[in-house]
């Protein structure tokens, strides 16, 4: 074997070096929780599916969040780079997403999933590789619960659940409530059980209980036994889908004085266009209001209708402040490693988001206010119906 000499010993050590460090910047720029390249941000809901208005509307707010932070300069001089996959509501599918996005793409935080069921099997994933995920939509139980890793910036179910009851029963006077849950649907499982408790508290009656399937269509046997009831109101606590298709259910049996009222499920155009003038007058809750707006949500508004020609919806809007909270937080922590800006993050004091000012309580919780009470108007022409801001209650 022969000799090196010092010069030639010198220039293999000098190769080996470069090398190490070609590997070393190939591996940062591969992963949003390094230092170098991109930050990663995955995306988590539907493109298609009976729930894809809510993932298609987030995805609009989070599109022009990231384009304005990255038009500033980015995050500690870093773009933002979304990855978007389609979970198309169905949790095996958001399960292969999660892991791909945790294992692979290394991302910094995953932004989603908008419905309960699916972040409670996102969170699960997620928490266990020390990885971010804000829901921008899930307002039931059992969500953060799962770890110290999981967040959302939604109105809670637990808070506005009660407050669209005591609206119900004191300015309305509906004591007689037919409550409907779709029992394979996470969301509505569990907001029915606060909505029941709610009645009860606050003095009405539940006059009758059905039970559906997301994904059913035929909803007469359903209305026969809530007709017979003679129920003030009907409250539903699943998705547009499915409240369209009984509300034009109801209208045919001939109950039509009796609305429908729910949670932040049922806002959707699809909501209208499935149900028709049956859908008139149908009140749900949000932590967003596009009238009334002020200061950065009005500007927020403004900015959304340039860009896509229409008004944000709730989705859209609690996505934007998702990314920008993580932005912030990471800001703050001067990283952009989960592991390092948790904490940060979950120090969120009085945010002032364009979907309302939100705090993380002790246990990362959101608290925001007011509570938004939306009815829909002009239902008759789908095209340009709406939900209109019927009332706002302050959150205490």
């Amino acid at each position: 074997m022969r000799r090196l000499s010092a010069k030639g010993f010198l220039a293999l050590l000098l190769v080996a070096a470069m090398a190490v460090s070609v590997a070393g910047c190939s591996t940062g720029s591969s992963s949003g929780k390094s230092d170098n390249g991109p930050i990663k941000i995955g995306f988590l809901g539907a493109k298609t599916g009976n729930v894809a208005i809510y993932g298609l509307n987030g995805l609009k707010g989070l599109h022009m969040a990231i384009d304005e932070i990255n038009a500033a300069g980015g995050v500690l001089g870093r773009q933002i780079q979304l990855l978007e996959e389609d979970d198309a509501g169905q949790k095996d599918q958001a399960t292969n997403i999660t892991t791909k996005y945790v294992t692979a793409d290394h991302v910094a935080a995953i932004i989603g999933d908008p419905t309960t069921g699916i972040t409670r099997v996102a969170g699960q994933i997620a928490n266990s590789h020390e990885t971010v995920i804000m829901s921008f939509g899930s307002t039931g139980t059992g969500v953060v619960e799962i770890g110290p890793y999981v967040f959302r910036d939604t109105l809670l179910d637990a808070i506005a659940g009660p407050a669209m009851v005591d609206y119900a029963i004191s300015k309305k006077g509906w004591k007689n409530f037919a409550l409907v849950t779709s029992k394979n649907n996470d969301f509505s499982v569990s907001l029915s059980s606060i909505f029941r408790d709610a009645i009860k508290a606050k003095g009405g009656n539940i006059v009758v209980e059905e039970s559906i399937q997301d994904g059913d269509t035929d909803f007469s046997g359903q209305v026969t036994n809530i007709k017979a009831k003679s129920p003030d109101v009907i409250v539903f606590s699943g998705y547009y889908t499915e409240g369209g298709l009984i509300m034009k259910e109801v209208r045919k049996q001939g109950l039509n004085n009796v609305v429908m009222i729910g949670g932040d499920g049922l806002q959707g155009a699809d909501f209208w266009k499935l149900g028709g003038e049956a859908t008139e007058g149908s009140i749900s809750y949000a932590g967003f209001s596009s009238e009334q707006a002020s200061g950065k949500t009005a500007d927020f508004i403004k900015k959304f209708h340039d860009k896509y020609n229409e008004d944000p919806e709730l989705f859209a809007a609690q996505a934007y402040d998702a990314i920008y909270i993580i932005a912030s937080a990471m800001k703050a922590a001067n990283s952009a490693d989960p592991k390092v800006y948790r904490d940060k993050l979950a120090q969120t004091k009085n945010y002032e988001g364009v979907s309302g000012t939100i705090t993380f309580r002790e246990n990362r919780e959101p608290l925001k206010s007011p509570v938004y009470l939306l009815q829909v108007s002009g239902a008759k022409d789908p095209a340009s119906a709406k939900f209109t801001l019927l009332d706002k209650v302050p959150v205490k």
